[in-house]
């Protein structure tokens, strides 16, 4: 295939063989999106067939699951803004190769050294692959209408992506091997390498005049961490716990330095214009307490459906799947809808469609089965999330300049990350402690232990409700975007 050295813009590549190298090469960039939100949950059902081979301790065994969201949040700007400065393109490629490799070293660990090792790098390369596919989606669709329907298909492939795992994770451990949870990974990017080296743009990499922003880099990376691995010990430890405290207490500061750091750099790692415009702000607003929610669904519900009904790691798997299906319809909805309505009213139907289906299923009770109760809620909770998924990553690269993309989309997935570690630490405290209470104070109900499970859980769900709720005010008077200033920023692309 010949290469052509003009600069053209992604939506005046030629019709035809062109135009359909995009959709191809959204495919590709939709399938490494998929691989790297569904290894945060894949592992979860397999942990204990690894834990009982690699010999792994209980005080330790967290580590399968925390290495890769510690370093994958943590190094999340950084990767943003490497891809911006070396090319979304060629960054992605080391990401998929980078994957692969670490993907092969954790499933074929003979230890539990190399398995957190193989987790915590593919962390790190998932860290370069998020925002650079994301960037890569939004330079390459430009036009109104091709890119609200680009990013329905990659909003649904980044909302269904923590229930696939589940599936994925369940169908692996049960009919071949917890390490096939991690193995297929490398098969998966592979062929997307070789789909991205013949479909995907070569985009023209935003040189630094400034030199790099190293204290940035080390403050915000350092914070991310920080925070995110203090929700995570919340999660284990309590909030009060001495270790808790300093985690979150050092996060904090060390992101205050990093706003201050990149208020005065000439050539910052995060220029504040991103987050400080309203449409973009409030996105990445939504991006945070929307994961909280969604945890308040994925984890009580998975602990119910195998603890509570007994289902199987497959059965509990397949249990979610009509939310991968919800989510494809939907996204496909809202893209559709998005050009003629604008964001605003997507995002605020989907996030009242969210709140009633936790609030349905908070009205579990002790003897209600998958079909009355947690199938049309889910179903429900879906259905709203596909059009708040594709709406919140349009306006928060809403008009980003193409020298900017990659860091911007690095700050949706770590306010994502954020957000789901938040979810994971308070909902789990909370529900620990209100079953806890209902066991005091009902000692001689019958099915006590499930009756106080179920409790807790209902909790948990109205509290993601309430999530939900909050955003609603953020959406309406944030997100301000009409549908004919859907169009990104400046974006220059190598055809090939």
């Amino acid at each position: 295939m010949a290469t052509t050295t003009s600069i053209r813009k992604p939506d005046e590549i030629p019709s035809g063989a062109g135009d359909s190298k995009r959709w191809w090469a959204l495919g590709v960039l939709a399938l490494a999106q998929l691989m790297v939100v569904l290894d945060a949950t894949i592992v979860t059902i397999s942990l204990p067939f690894a834990q009982q081979d690699l010999n792994i301790s209980e005080a330790d065994k967290q580590w399968m699951l925390t290495a890769y969201t510690l370093i994958f949040g943590g190094l999340l700007l950084l990767g943003g803004r490497l891809a911006d400065y070396l090319g979304r393109r060629r960054v992605f490629l080391i990401g998929l190769i980078g994957f692969a490799a670490a993907s092969a070293l954790a499933g074929l660990a003979q230890n539990a050294g190399q398995l957190f090792a193989g987790r915590g790098l593919q962390g790190a390369f998932a860290a370069l692959l998020a925002p650079a596919a994301l960037s890569l989606v939004s330079i390459t669709f430009t036009e109104v209408k091709e890119r609200a329907r680009a990013f329905g298909v990659f909003a649904g492939v980044s909302a269904g992506g923590a229930a696939i795992g589940l599936i994925a994770g369940g169908a692996l451990t049960e009919y071949a091997d917890w390490r096939w949870c991690l193995l297929v990974n490398t098969p998966i990017a592979l062929l997307a390498l070789v789909g991205a080296y013949a479909c995907v743009i070569r985009d023209v990499p935003t040189p630094s005049t400034g030199g790099y922003d190293l204290p940035g880099a080390l403050t915000g990376t350092l914070g991310l961490i920080a925070i995110v691995y203090g929700f995570t010990k919340a999660a284990d430890d309590g909030w009060g716990a001495s270790t808790t405290i300093a985690l979150l207490a050092a996060g904090v500061a060390l992101l205050v330095v990093f706003v201050a750091i990149e208020h005065r750099s000439s050539n910052p790692l995060l220029p504040l214009r991103i987050p400080g415009e309203i449409n973009r702000g409030g996105s990445f607003l939504v991006a945070l307490l929307i994961p909280i929610a969604m945890f308040a669904m994925f984890l009580n519900l998975s602990y119910y459906l195998q603890v509570t009904l007994g289902y199987s790691a497959l059965k509990a798997g397949v249990a979610f799947l009509p939310f991968p299906i919800g989510i494809v319809i939907s996204a496909g909805i809202a893209s559709a809808m998005l050009p003629k309505w604008g964001p605003r009213p997507v995002m605020l139907i989907g996030t009242v469609l969210g709140a009633m289906g936790l609030l349905y299923l908070a009205q579990l009770e002790f003897g209600d089965g998958y079909a009355t109760v947690v199938l049309p809620a889910v179903t429900l909770i879906a259905l709203g999330m596909g059009g708040v998924f594709v709406a919140m990553q349009t306006t928060a690269l809403h008009q980003v300049a193409e020298e900017d993309s990659g860091v911007a989309s690095a700050l949706l997935n770590a306010a994502q990350q954020v957000g789901g570690s938040i979810g994971t630490a308070l909902l789990t405290t909370i529900s620990v402690q209100m079953a806890e209470q209902y066991v005091t104070d009902n000692p001689t109900i019958d099915n006590l232990a499930a009756r106080a499970a179920i409790h807790s859980y209902d909790i948990a769900f109205y509290i993601g409700a309430g999530f939900f709720l909050l955003a609603i005010p953020i959406i309406a008077f944030m997100i301000r975007d009409k549908p004919e200033n859907l169009v990104g920023g400046p974006s220059h692309a190598v055809a090939v």
